[in-house]
């Protein structure tokens, strides 16, 4: 097995995957509480769908972060025919709620090789680690929580996430500061070629981490498993 110095991981559809109870949960409240129109449950899905697919779209070409909230007011104003009468809607309870059943309908851990991966790259003692994730409808101050409940932070020395830092991969400046929050102290003379990024995406993980000079690995969209990184 040949050890990087250092290993980042994307997180969704990397590390975690949805609890697809929490989207049918995200929907009937959105269709219970938004829905003047009445919307059937499968449009508010394909909202939230589209909504999703739109905004990582623009986080991708900007490099910036659309916030969850600025999301969510989109879900609503669309369900109810593009409408912009957001005066009544407590973004602030919206989100409580939304966190609330994601807990009650937590991510899974992506596949059973993760945890024991992430384990044998931390008890090397060899390597350091981070996520640097882009985020959407879950915040990243959320994501920490979920990382802590399915025991994936213990292997983790530091996290990055979209919202907080207001960029997105492919973003160099994302990456910078990912590369800038490694602890030199452990690699003194730590070297680009020394780091690897892994993820799904191939835009905004490997066209990202490689236009910065860094290895990459994109596993999972191509079948390729996180077991590949201790071939």
């Amino acid at each position: 097995m040949a050890f990087y110095k250092h290993y980042s991981f994307d997180l969704w559809l990397t590390l975690i995957k949805s609890n697809p109870t929490f989207k049918l949960e995200r929907t009937k409240y959105f269709h219970a509480k938004f829905n003047a129109k009445q919307k059937s449950m499968d449009e508010v899905g394909a909202i939230f769908r589209q909504v999703d697919l739109m905004v990582n779209a623009i986080n991708e070409k900007t490099g910036k972060n659309v916030d969850a909230d600025e999301m969510y007011l989109m879900v609503i104003s669309i369900i109810n025919d593009f409408s912009f009468a957001f005066n009544e809607v407590d973004l602030e309870k919206i989100y409580y709620d939304m966190e609330e059943l994601l807990f009650e309908h937590m991510p899974l851990v992506y596949c059973e090789n993760c945890l024991p991966v992430l384990s044998q790259i931390k008890e090397s003692n060899l390597s350091s680690t981070n996520i640097l994730s882009n985020t959407g409808f879950i915040k990243g101050n959320t994501l920490k929580k979920v990382l802590h409940h399915l025991q994936i932070d213990q292997f983790i020395d530091f996290q990055l996430y979209s919202d907080e830092v207001r960029l997105s991969k492919p973003n160099p400046k994302f990456f910078e500061l990912m590369l800038n929050n490694i602890d030199r102290s452990k690699h003194p003379e730590l070297d680009l070629q020394h780091i690897i990024h892994v993820g799904d995406n191939p835009h905004a993980d490997i066209r990202g981490a490689n236009a910065m000079g860094i290895q990459s690995m994109l596993i999972n969209s191509n079948n390729q498993s996180i077991l590949t990184l201790l071939s």
